[in-house]
């Protein structure tokens, strides 16, 4: 790969992105960028690119923290910097690799000079590095969450804490954070994409003119990078020209009262949550009137600043796409670009048709304020009434077709040939935890405990392999009794390999939630399917939350399909949920197979991710001869793997032939009704799925047909 980077200037299209990043480099209190695309369009690119462009720094010499010799940090490790030496340097580019470990981003003891010398001294980690620079975070949505956390609360406070083996270190970590992301692998949560200043939604043009000149450009870019840079080095001059202008005429800009009514009038009336999107829309506002050259902020900077603050805070639950409602917006601006207050202090009301007084409030001009507050107090309510319930999973439904009670054999049921129409899914809600009993290995999360990367402390080992997170104390520990006879001289202890200790951490890990759902049309009873859609969409909204992987199959019909593989996009796994059709036989074995199938090649895959199999269905199966006991002995095969299960039993009217708890007994899980899958329910229904054997589930079905 060349050193030579791609010329920000060179890149086709995307003038979102590109504005996004360019006021970002304007003004860093904005908050930086989340970049949110599809696979192969430039992303990585044209963050790198920007680099290129930022103007070099004058940082004190010899300090790792880049701290500058006007004003330095009075916390610096490195300091205090009296009358310091001072030299220029570029903008650092630090690239967070998605496997990071914490102690690489904040820093951590430095081991070395701890051990060789006995002295407590601090490695600076990636934020230091990043002080001053850009921080680029591509896949962020691939990274564990408290590092997501730790990295947006430096990016907020501008300041890095580092409370850890002993070492007590406050520096300055001030620095243009950029995170990208491809929404198929995964999305963020809500509350961290609100740390997020800005967000822009990209994707490859399809207009073919266009994307035969970024194919040309590419390649003359890898058969001649210099060559190519050079091409465009005139264009990078102007524009990195263009940045230092607006930098210094950034104070100059006036946030007039119209355009901060504006502003928390939009804020308000797209109900966003807090007060963060009023603040955020204030200074890309300003850095917008700057960018542009004026010393006033207009209405067009208003809407613009809208247009990239907003969609990503408008998501009410993990499945709302990012987005914004132009009209409204267009409307919310039209009424307050000259309204005076709707609630002035002092005199009574009496427009002025300008806008309001000269000298507007207190703040300064790159912010609109400390608190981010209007005039007003955050403008008008805005929000229109509440969607009235479609009759969520509250509602008690009953059979549509009445089989007899006599006996559960599946060739009573008529399942009807013809296929009906999809339904929406019930209003979703909070519901209850089920974890995989034991501890794991697998990949941080939030749901079953496991041995983690983060979590808590809970005991030494000697080293399994490469020695991971060394725990300094147990090391020392197991080296002090031997100091005398090794001929220990001075400070610096005597360590030989054996006394190495490694830290157990105890958290919680994501898994593997695969969905095996019923849409025969023994399922088709509309109240019926609105109140199971509701109650999967709401395991859906769990997985998301608790960041496991998801899958989805289907059965009815004839067979069963793998209507979701394995992913981290839950919201795909919504779309496909509510577009499912339903009508046909039953083919509970054909689902319980397939799922059995796909848990054994992910095994393969991932074999540190624990399964969690959650079946939707009445427990009916139809279709072929046997097909009830052949379904009995599908299940069989996940209680002898150990396979965590819950059946989520669908069965509803007066007369219940219990078929589902039947097939819960039979897989080692739980069954648990619609009414049971709620939060707010029975007090602790089930909190571990323990895998029975196989002489368990016989003698349970034995007691039931008893």
């Amino acid at each position: 790969m060349s050193d030579v980077r791609y010329p920000f200037t060179a890149i086709v299209g995307m003038a979102d992105l590109r504005l996004g990043l360019l006021l970002n480099a304007v003004s860093p209190a904005v908050g930086g960028v989340l970049v949110r695309g599809e696979k192969g369009t430039a992303k990585s690119t044209m963050v790198r690119a920007l680099a290129g462009l930022l103007p070099a720094i004058a940082a004190v010499d010899d300090c790792r923290f880049a701290c500058d010799p006007a004003t330095p940090d009075p916390q610096c490790p490195d300091g205090p910097h009296v009358s310091p030496s001072a030299s220029e340097r570029p903008s650092q580019l630090v690239e967070l690799p998605v496997g990071v470990a914490e102690d690489r981003i904040v820093g951590s003891l430095d081991l070395e000079r701890a051990l060789a010398e006995g002295v407590k001294a601090y490695e600076p980690g990636l934020l230091a590095r990043a002080h001053r620079g850009v921080l680029y975070i591509d896949e962020v949505n691939l990274l564990q969450d408290h590092v997501v956390d730790l990295l947006l609360d430096a990016a907020a406070m501008g300041r890095s804490y580092v409370e850890r083996e002993g070492v007590s270190v406050r520096h300055a970590a001030r620095f243009l954070l950029v995170g990208t992301m491809n929404p198929e692998e995964g999305e963020l949560r809500p509350q961290l994409l609100d740390r997020f200043g800005l967000t822009v939604e990209i994707a490859a043009t399809r207009d073919p003119a266009e994307r035969a000149e970024v194919v040309r450009r590419r390649l003359a870019y890898d058969a001649d990078p210099a060559g190519f840079a050079a091409r465009f080095a005139q264009e990078e001059r102007a524009l990195a020209e263009h940045i230092i202008t607006a930098r210094e005429l950034l104070p100059k800009v006036e946030l007039t009262d119209v355009a901060l009514r504006q502003i928390t009038a939009v804020c308000a009336a797209f109900e966003v949550d807090g007060l963060r999107a009023d603040i955020v829309m204030a200074r890309t506002a300003v850095a917008l009137a700057a960018w542009d050259g004026r010393t006033e902020v207009l209405e067009e900077d208003v809407r613009k600043a809208a247009q990239l603050a907003l969609p990503h805070r408008r998501r009410r639950n993990p499945f709302d796409a990012p987005g914004l409602d132009e009209e409204q917006l267009d409307r919310t601006l039209e009424e307050h670009a000259q309204q005076e207050d709707p609630e002035p202090e002092g005199d009574g009301p009496g427009p002025d048709g300008d806008g309001g007084p000269e000298g507007g409030p207190d703040g300064g001009p790159e912010d609109g304020g400390p608190d981010g507050r209007g005039p007003d107090g955050g403008g008008p309510d805005g929000g229109g009434a509440p969607e009235p319930s479609d009759g969520g999973p509250e509602v008690s439904a009953t059979e549509s077709a009445g089989e007899p009670a006599q006996s559960p054999v599946p060739a009573q049921h008529p399942s009807p040939a013809r296929e009906s129409a999809p339904v929406a899914a019930g209003d979703p809600y909070r519901t209850r935890l089920f974890t995989v009993r034991g501890t794991g290995h697998g990949a941080q999360g939030r749901r079953s405990p496991a041995e983690t990367t983060g979590g808590h402390t809970i005991r030494a080992r000697r080293p399994q392999g490469a020695l991971g997170r060394l725990h300094l104390t147990a090391t020392l520990q197991a080296a002090a009794p031997h100091q005398a006879a090794r001929g220990r001289s001075g400070r610096a202890l005597v360590l030989h390999k054996d006394d190495f200790r490694e830290q157990v951490r105890q958290g919680r890990e994501s898994n593997l939630v695969l969905f095996v759902v019923d849409a025969s049309g023994s399922m088709a009873a509309r109240q019926r399917m609105t109140a199971v859609k509701g109650a999967v969409l709401s395991l859906l909204m769990d997985s998301y939350q608790r960041r496991d992987k998801i899958g989805m199959i289907t059965f009815r019909g004839a067979g069963a399909e793998l209507a979701l593989p394995p992913t981290s996009s839950v919201e795909v796994g919504a779309a496909r949920l509510e577009s499912l059709p339903t009508g046909g036989r039953t083919p509970l074995a054909a689902g319980l197979l397939r799922a059995h199938e796909v848990l054994r090649v992910e095994r393969l895959r991932d074999p540190n991710r624990r399964p969690l199999l959650v079946v939707v269905t009445d427990g009916r199966a139809t279709g072929g001869r046997d097909a009830l006991a052949r379904s009995h002995r599908a299940a069989a095969l996940f209680a002898t793997q150990g396979t965590a299960s819950v059946v989520l039993d669908c069965e509803s009217g007066p007369v219940r032939l219990g078929l589902a708890r039947t097939l819960a007994g039979l897989l080692g899980g739980t069954a648990v009704s619609l009414d049971e899958l709620r939060a707010e329910g029975v007090a602790s229904l089930v909190r571990e799925n323990r895998p029975t054997t196989v002489r368990e589930n016989r003698a349970t079905t034995m007691r039931k047909a008893a």
